[in-house]
């Protein structure tokens, strides 16, 4: 890849006076929401995304199985009342349905005029004198804007193992982020699945219905829970709709964004018949109410968690009949507290490890040593293989923003400021580097958060923002080193009160080998983040230099 170093390296594609108000950078649900509001108050705005389509992270996620773990309704815009037309096919919709879904919205907000794709930001420079930014793309193409919105997302980047031998592979080798877009046929193949995250999940729970064999190797238990998939017709999203108004007041005011928040009881204070009786209707409920709708005190109480991890891992073992494998994806002693990492969502997962073709591993006993031509060695010998998919994750949170070059004042990089610790102002901006903006960022509550949701209610603070800054006539905002200092203290201090410590998790960077361990997801709540940013706007964003 090459990129430009400076604007006079570069070949200048910009007409004179070519300078849009704002370019964003990334297309899925804050990118095209962004585009939106500022279009309407008459901001002159383009969005750049990487993918070939709509759908951001819905476009590249292609992989068999892959689908929300957000009911439909629920994972939508409830801007300019877009809900009201459309019908989701399923309660849970596949990436091909959240990609029709982001078709309808363009239907009726025209956003593709103003998204050019296939376009990889990878470099931007800020120039002091001019007060904006240049953005080269990865060919070539070069952008002038006054304010930069990265709105990469939390999973932008995929995280590859390092397993010698991977490029002698001769059969089809995929992380599940950069899947062929014209998908894979498993039938009757060989096919290593390696990693049990979500996508991993799913891709195993639709390979074992199609391949001859299905081994996978797992590190982590995933403590998944029962999805409770159903199609949906007319009548039914007539139905839905008839309270999704209120279900949308929720998400606001729900400590993740949804539609539904923690009971205000503790399982602590419940007798054993009560939390039984919760935890089986919530069960037979499923989704994410069984981690974020239960009792307040599950992620708060070790010894409460406890008793709903017993609960979780009955079940498993009433599906597994190998009492061995059985042991290894639920086992007597919890990996980590329940909850303390997201759980996926699982329709037919635990039943398919009964299936004669499926074989579990645990990796940490027999990992992966090598990969060769026709498949991947153990300590046991050669497993042979058709496909090998990698679902091993992501360089979430900031892993999306710091593969763009970003240059701010006096060229400083952000690579290099954020080398061993990143430090934002509300996961929104950071000292060095001014005139942009982070949507769902490091350290804002972007992994504990419904992704549109974020998109909607931290989309409107920063279209605020940027109207407060257009309204008094500056042309510069940056956010302070002593106001990005005390949030990153903050966000500090609430992840090392709380028991996500307990589990080397996503959250913390802990799933990237040489990663500077640090919280980068805002653990206190939506409703307090933006409480907040409350305090902040009414007193003047004096955590800016306005310039």
């Amino acid at each position: 890849m090459t990129t430009a170093k400076s604007s006079a390296d570069a070949p200048d594609r910009n007409k004179d006076g070519d300078v849009l108000d704002v370019l964003v950078i990334g297309g899925g649900f804050s990118g095209l929401y962004q585009l939106d509001r500022l279009r309407d108050l008459g901001f002159d705005v383009k969005v750049w995304d990487s993918a070939g389509g709509l759908g951001g992270i819905w476009w590249w996620n292609c992989y068999p199985g892959a689908r929300t773990d957000t009911v439909g309704h629920i994972y939508q815009f409830s801007h300019k009342d877009l809900w009201k037309d459309y019908d989701f096919r399923e309660r849970y919709p596949d990436f091909a349905g959240v990609r029709d879904y982001f078709e309808y919205v363009d239907s009726k907000l025209e956003l593709t005029k103003d998204v050019e794709f296939n376009a990889f930001a990878a470099q931007a420079q800020w120039d002091e004198d001019a007060r904006e930014w240049t953005v080269y793309s990865s060919d070539g193409k070069q952008q002038k804007a006054r304010t930069v919105l990265v709105a990469t997302g939390f999973g932008a980047k995929p995280l590859y193992p390092n397993i010698p031998g991977m490029e002698t592979f001769a059969g089809e080798c995929h992380h599940t982020a950069r899947w062929p877009q014209d998908g894979l046929d498993m039938t009757g193949k060989k096919v290593v699945v390696i990693g049990t995250g979500a996508s991993g999940v799913q891709v195993v729970q639709e390979a074992a219905h199609d391949a001859a064999e299905v081994t996978v190797f797992q590190r982590t238990p995933n403590l998944a829970l029962p999805m409770r998939q159903r199609r949906l017709d007319r009548a039914d999203n007539d139905a839905v709709r008839g309270d999704l108004p209120e279900r949308f007041d929720t998400r606001y005011r729900a400590f993740a964004g949804f539609d539904f928040d923690f009971m205000p009881e503790n399982a602590a204070d419940a007798t054993e018949e009560e939390r039984r009786t919760t935890y089986e209707r919530c069960w037979a409920e499923g989704g994410f109410p069984l981690w974020l709708g239960m009792y307040q005190d599950l992620l708060a109480d070790e010894a409460a968690n406890r008793t709903f991890y017993d609960f979780w891992r009955e079940k498993v073992h009433e599906r597994v009949k190998d009492v061995a494998t059985a042991e290894l994806l639920a086992p007597a002693e919890p990996p980590h507290p329940f909850g303390v990492k997201r759980p996926a969502l699982e329709q037919d997962y635990f039943d398919v490890f009964n299936q004669d073709n499926v074989r579990l591993i645990d990796q940490n006993d027999e990992p992966v040593l090598e990969i060769v031509e026709n498949g991947v060695v153990t300590k046991n010998g050669l497993i042979e293989a058709d496909v090998i998919v990698l679902a091993t994750g992501f360089d979430n949170n900031r892993g999306g923003i710091l593969a763009i070059d970003i240059q701010g004042v006096d060229g400083e990089r952000l690579q290099d400021k954020w080398a061993d610790r990143v430090d934002t102002f509300m996961g929104l901006s950071t000292s060095g580097f001014p005139n942009m903006l982070f949507l769902y960022g490091p350290q804002s509550p972007s992994g504990f958060c419904n992704g549109p949701t974020s998109a909607e209610y931290q989309g409107d603070i920063v279209v605020e923002f940027l109207e407060h800054v257009r309204r008094n006539g500056h042309s510069r905002f940056e956010s302070t080193t002593t106001a990005e200092k005390e949030w990153t203290a903050h966000v500090d201090e609430l992840f090392e009160g709380s028991m996500f410590t307990k589990a080397r998790s996503w959250y913390w960077g802990a799933n990237v080998p040489g990663k500077p361990a640090q919280m980068l997801n805002y653990s206190g709540g939506v409703p307090t983040y933006f409480g907040k940013w409350d305090e902040v706007k009414t007193a003047g964003y004096r955590e800016y230099d306005l310039s």
